[in-house]
């Protein structure tokens, strides 16, 4: 699928909100009244701390995804000279379609523009399979030395690293 990479302007907001809200309950990833939901909704927020894009396919937002860099305020896991990138949704209307795909492949090629950046992290449930999948598929590799616990939870996290040698 071709997709359109580009940062979300805030007329996108809405649109971003609701599809990411739609692809994690969707998934089952959390219930609706999980406080993580309310991060994920707040686009406004994530766009005044770190990069908002979306995809856009027949000139419609079909996916959303948000790009942040160490030290900053959305990284959980990214390292100088990371590009880390979070919540990243497929309107349920487009999943299977290879948008998910295409959005990780315009993020890599994004991110070898970038000065200083040599390598792209990830964080993911170990029930994330498909994700899994998807990431390896394109050259990341487990970087399990730096999984990590969500503060307060029991809930353990994987890390997906790719190196952009090259």
């Amino acid at each position: 699928m071709t997709v359109v990479f580009r940062r979300a302007a805030p007329v996108a907001f809405p649109e971003v909100r609701r599809i990411t809200r739609d692809a994690y309950l969707r998934a089952g990833h959390f219930a609706a009244d999980h406080p993580y939901m309310g991060v994920l909704e707040d686009v406004e927020h994530r766009a005044s701390h770190a990069q908002v894009w979306v995809a856009e396919a027949a000139g419609k937002v079909v996916a959303a995804v948000t790009l942040t860099f160490a030290g900053q305020p959305y990284s959980e896991i990214a390292r100088d000279g990371e590009l880390e990138f979070r919540m990243l949704a497929v309107d349920p209307s487009h999943q299977s379609g290879g948008v998910d795909r295409a959005v990780v492949q315009e993020i890599i090629k994004h991110a070898r523009q970038l000065p200083g950046i040599e390598a792209i992290s990830i964080t993911s449930a170990p029930f994330m399979e498909r994700a899994h999948a998807l990431y390896e598929s394109l050259g990341f590799r487990r970087a399990p030395e730096r999984d990590w616990h969500v503060p307060g939870e029991d809930v353990l996290l994987w890390v997906f690293r790719l190196e952009l040698a090259g």
